[in-house]
């Protein structure tokens, strides 16, 4: 009698569920896993490393790039870290508005996870309801960078600029006549405070529209109650942040227990899940969303009433504006040197984290005294979650694998570096 082998399949990089990115070894016994085989780095393109080799300010951008989804959350870890070692501490204004956008980007996060997670289990609608959302949030992060994703609004001491006093507007076109574009343009006629407010107030109504789809949807329950279950204990034991934690039940957010920005000065929930299941996680971000539309609400109130600089007043650290620079030979100089050699920080090391929205982001920076890091290492939650792949989907079936790996929220960027 012949033995009975296990077969082995790749699962991606080409499934869509594999991000383009993933190559997954399934190891099945019929249709079950007995066995996945995480194979990562293609998408590695040794961040660490170009850190290492120019200024501090000019690694800015590339942390945008790590997890694509949560840009200025990633910047906020690095611009911390250098204000640790610099021992320079930013305006008040100026963290009231990196708050503020770090809870408008876990808004972008969850409704992109949101979005292609019911596309990887099998619901179209979904996908497009939150794009429409994220759409009105890209053009907050345009208003006040000039770039839709990735931004490198957060600087070392504050942010770039102030939030600016007008949005842009649409035009009639061939396409669109002036009551369009009049309809189109009734949220723009203030400020950005203004138009991030109108979507506050519309933005609960939407949340409730994704769960009137999928929260009590019998389908959706399938697919994701009971699925790839992690204990409280287990979790912690595997290093899980952020949702996957809070999805097992364990209590732990990095905005109230090591409180940075002015998170200690907002009111707002931690929600918790009970079984640490798939669906858990779902309710878990669905809940997140509603938390950080509270949490903009008291950003905007406190941001209208209280102007004021938004970046450290010392030209080793931030440029001069340009009308002095253009007066002042001074002011030319300090424009010139910071921006071709930068700033020198002292020697030491130092661990800056925030609570991104896939879990605890941190950087790990080491100063020689020169002008760009001796050493500069990234704590990724995504790279936790995906070594507990194996041991979440093993007795599980494939097409439960996909729900798995889409509940985990990866993205790969910040798991190859």
């Amino acid at each position: 009698m012949a033995d009975i082998k296990n077969y082995t399949i790749n699962f991606g990089p080409q499934h869509p569920a594999a991000h383009g990115v993933l190559r997954l070894i399934l190891e099945l016994d019929g249709e079950v896993v007995q066995k996945a085989d995480p194979h990562i780095g293609l998408l590695h393109r040794a961040t660490e490393k170009l850190a290492e080799t120019k200024p501090y300010n000019q690694t800015i951008g590339y942390m945008d790039r790590l997890d694509y989804v949560s840009m200025m959350c990633n910047e906020h870890a690095y611009v911390r870290a250098i204000e640790n070692l610099a021992d320079i501490a930013p305006p008040i204004r100026a963290q009231y508005i990196r708050t503020l956008f770090d809870e408008i980007t876990r808004i972008l996060n969850h409704l992109m996870w949101l979005g292609a997670t019911a596309l990887d289990i099998g619901a179209m609608s979904v996908f497009l309801y939150c794009f429409r959302e994220r759409e009105d949030l890209f053009d907050c992060y345009e208003a006040v960078s000039g770039a839709r994703m990735h931004a490198t609004y957060y600087r070392p001491g504050g942010v770039y600029r102030d939030l600016p006093d007008s949005m842009p507007q649409y035009k009639e076109s061939r396409w669109h006549n002036k009551k369009e574009v009049k309809r189109k343009n009734s949220n723009r006629e203030g400020s950005l405070l203004d138009f991030i407010w109108d979507f506050t107030e519309r933005f609960p109504t939407h949340v409730d529209e994704y769960e009137t789809l999928l929260t009590d949807n019998r389908i959706w329950k399938q697919r994701n109650v009971g699925i790839g279950v992690v204990s409280p204990e287990r979790a912690l034991q595997l290093g899980f942040t952020g949702p996957m934690l809070r999805g097992s039940g364990v209590e732990w957010d990095l905005r109230k227990k090591q409180p940075y920005a002015v998170y200690d000065k907002v009111e707002f929930d931690i929600p918790v899940g009970k079984t640490g299941d798939s669906y858990d996680r779902y309710l878990v971000r669905i809940e997140e969303m509603r938390e950080s539309n509270k949490i903009v609400r008291q950003c905007i109130e406190w941001l209208r009433k209280n102007p004021g600089p938004v970046m450290v007043d010392n030209y080793k650290i931030s440029p001069p504006p340009r009308r002095v620079m253009k007066d002042d030979m001074e002011a030319l100089i300090h424009h010139f040197k910071l921006f071709t050699e930068g700033y020198c920080l002292p020697v030491g090391e130092t661990y800056a984290a925030v609570e991104a929205p896939k879990g605890e982001f941190g950087i790990y920076l080491v100063s020689d005294g020169a002008n760009k890091p001796y050493r500069l290492k990234c704590r990724a939650p995504g790279f936790a979650h995906l070594a507990s792949l194996d041991e979440m989907t093993r007795g599980h079936m494939i097409a439960d694998a996909v729900t798995i790996l889409s509940s985990q929220d990866i993205v790969f960027g910040e798991v190859d570096r």
